[in-house]
């Protein structure tokens, strides 16, 4: 393996909630008055802490959003993965051969420590995180695409940052990644191979990532 550690991204990557939640934070914002489409979603928010929702509609429209935002979109989107959640296809694979080799392996995402968490479990993915693997933007002060969560990660992982790849599939996540000094591995299953450019290299086919990182 030519990597110490692996950092992974979690919605869109290791679980199929992005199609979920940008469906249900555009139909949100829509109806408080912010008429978006899912397609605006995906382009403005996906892989985004929280945050990034509230500055853009307070920088376009001048008008912030109700103080119960976050809590009332996360009650719909827990409710939605319950239904709904599945693990993104071949990531149960990946996890598995990483255990087997003894390569140290995260997840960093900008969603907070409670949608990791029910994500994991709905999926069954808990069995392959516990509390020391799993970091969010909520641990440090600036999410992606600023390098701090990585860099957080790295740090707690106790890995130099140029000994780490990061699994991501936004734009943001791959500008996060890139400012950290690590490789970051761009998964096109849902993004345009065009919008994660700036990967140390793309992919299509999470079954396919263990093989990738074998010289």
């Amino acid at each position: 393996m030519r990597y110490d550690l692996v950092i992974f991204d979690n919605d869109g990557v290791l679980v199929d909630s992005e199609p979920i939640s940008n469906r249900l934070l555009a139909g949100y914002l829509t109806e408080l008055g912010h008429p978006t489409s899912y397609e605006d979603s995906l382009r403005d928010y996906m892989g985004a802490a929280m945050h990034r929702v509230h500055d853009l509609v307070l920088e376009r429209t001048g008008r912030r959003l109700p103080g119960d935002f976050d809590d009332v979109f996360h009650r719909r989107v827990f409710a939605a993965f319950e239904r709904e959640l599945e693990p993104v296809p071949g990531a149960v694979g990946v996890l598995e051969k990483l255990a087997a080799d003894g390569v140290a392996y995260c997840v960093a995402s900008s969603g907070s420590h409670e949608r990791i968490r029910v994500g994991h479990r709905k999926t069954g993915l808990d069995r392959w995180f516990d509390d020391g693997r799993i970091f969010s933007s909520q641990d440090v002060g600036r999410g992606k695409p600023a390098p701090d969560l990585f860099l957080y990660a790295a740090e707690w992982m106790g890995v130099a940052p140029a000994r780490c790849v990061v699994v991501e599939d936004s734009p943001l996540g791959v500008q996060a990644a890139a400012a950290a000094g690590m490789d970051v591995y761009g998964f096109t299953g849902m993004t345009p191979a065009a919008r994660l450019a700036g990967a140390t290299r793309l992919f299509g086919d999470m079954g396919e990532l263990a093989d990738l990182l074998v010289p």
